[in-house]
């Protein structure tokens, strides 16, 4: 019968003290060892003492590595829903809430040829198991993914069905608030020479005020000026209207004693739109005919538009030359967005009309 070799190691209980054998040729020495703590208080088990409630927000706000946001009370949710509807957080921010995919789409063709065209975008805000385009994944790092619930949240919309994705962007170089943080140094370099300049004169309805905007950049125009009274242009409703334009037409916010200077400098001549059968210097106003298009297409022209509600300040009265849209019937006025449109085409850069 074969032997097998067994090699076996015993442990033997510590001996409780240190002690030699009556001979002095053997020293036994004690180890203590550390207690052995029962399973409640190892220290992997503290680590989840957290109640059910905690242990459900802590895995709900994890916004990164694409993982899911499911509540509304999450930091950035928060952060999102103060951009979309604080002027002022927005201006210390620097940074802007885009809601939907074509504007994102729109903006970001626009800045393409930009040297840094990713720095525009800093988030991307998806809903969970929505694809975004390779285009924005690109110029993109950071992407989120939200529940439904949460883009209502942050969108500020009941149907969430047209919009996907919402970016937070940084605040365009093209705009600039003059009283803030301006120059005229500043003023000049975002338009060095314009032809046309669209200035808004206390337009509060931030649909109009988007529209606008959005028509200056359709037809040319060289840029937007926004007198005292005038909505914040990233208002959420303002953007949505502009659809894009507000980050591809220069805007600057101002006072009027600022738009003097400029346009003496730069040798513009001030129109503004204005009522003809109003009670105000209704002899001063002329009408907005071929004629007179073709007498001021070789001019560089601010046109001042006032709001529907309390019409051209004192100012603009006084300062421009007025005009206005022959109408029949008894019509005193159009809506600002609507008569803005009709001025913007017919005295738009001769270049473009041609």
């Amino acid at each position: 019968m074969a032997t097998v070799p067994c090699h076996c190691r015993f442990f033997f209980p510590p001996i409780s003290s240190s002690s030699s054998s009556p001979s002095g040729d053997i020293e036994v020495i004690t180890r203590r060892w550390s207690p052995v703590h029962p399973l409640a208080f190892s220290p992997v088990v503290s680590a989840y003492t957290s109640s059910p409630n905690e242990r459900k927000r802590e895995k709900e706000n994890k916004t990164h590595n694409g993982k899911l946001i499911s509540s509304v009370s999450n930091p950035l949710v928060k952060h999102c829903v103060k951009l979309r509807l604080s002027s002022s957080y927005r201006r210390s921010n620097g940074s802007v809430l885009i809601v939907g995919l074509t504007p994102i789409l729109e903006i970001c063709t626009f800045h393409r040829d930009e040297t840094e065209p990713s720095s525009i975008i800093d988030q991307l805000i998806v809903l969970d198991g929505i694809s975004i385009p390779d285009e924005l994944n690109r110029i993109c790092s950071t992407v989120i993914y939200v529940s439904a619930n949460v883009l209502k949240k942050i969108s500020g919309m009941q149907s969430i069905d047209s919009t996907e994705v919402i970016a937070i962007m940084r605040m365009p170089r093209s705009f600039c608030d003059l009283e803030m943080n301006g120059s005229e140094a500043m003023f000049h370099s975002l338009l060095p020479s314009p032809y046309r300049l669209l200035v808004l004169d206390g337009i509060q309805d931030p649909g109009n005020l988007g529209t606008l905007i959005r028509s200056a950049r359709a037809f040319k125009w060289d840029g937007v000026f926004l007198l005292p009274g005038c909505c914040d242009p990233f208002n959420e409703k303002a953007l949505r209207a502009a659809r894009g334009a507000s980050f591809q037409v220069p805007i600057l916010s101002g006072n009027w004693s600022q738009l003097n200077v400029f346009a003496s400098k730069q040798r513009m001549k001030i129109l503004a739109g204005h009522p003809a059968n109003n009670v105000n210097r209704p002899n001063r106003t002329s009408f907005l005919t071929g004629e007179v298009v073709n007498r001021l297409a070789s001019e560089a022209l601010c046109l001042v538009l006032g709001s529907e509600g309390n019409g051209l300040s004192f100012e603009a009265l006084e300062r421009a030359e007025l005009i206005s849209i022959p109408m029949e019937g008894l019509f005193e006025s159009l809506n600002v967005s609507v008569a803005g449109g009709i001025f913007l085409f017919m005295l738009q850069p001769q270049n473009q009309r041609d």
